[in-house]
């Protein structure tokens, strides 16, 4: 055995011409960006609104009291 094919199957590395060629594969295609639902995002804006009110009711009603 010559001592190039030694160090080269030492190191891993396969004899063969047919790991030498690139092989080209089309992109994927792209994932459409994900969208909310209209009626999601209305509950949302409600959800907030109520937090918000919430959230000042407690307050004035807490700093009244000082």
């Amino acid at each position: 055995m010559p001592a190039t094919v030694g160090k080269a199957l030492l190191r891993g590395y396969a004899i063969g011409m047919s790991d030498n060629v690139i092989k080209f594969e089309r992109r994927p295609e792209p994932k459409p960006p994900h969208q909310t639902p209209a009626w999601l995002k209305r509950f949302l804006v409600v959800l907030a609104l109520i937090a918000f009110f919430a959230a000042a009711f407690a307050y004035f009603s807490l700093a009244s009291g000082a």
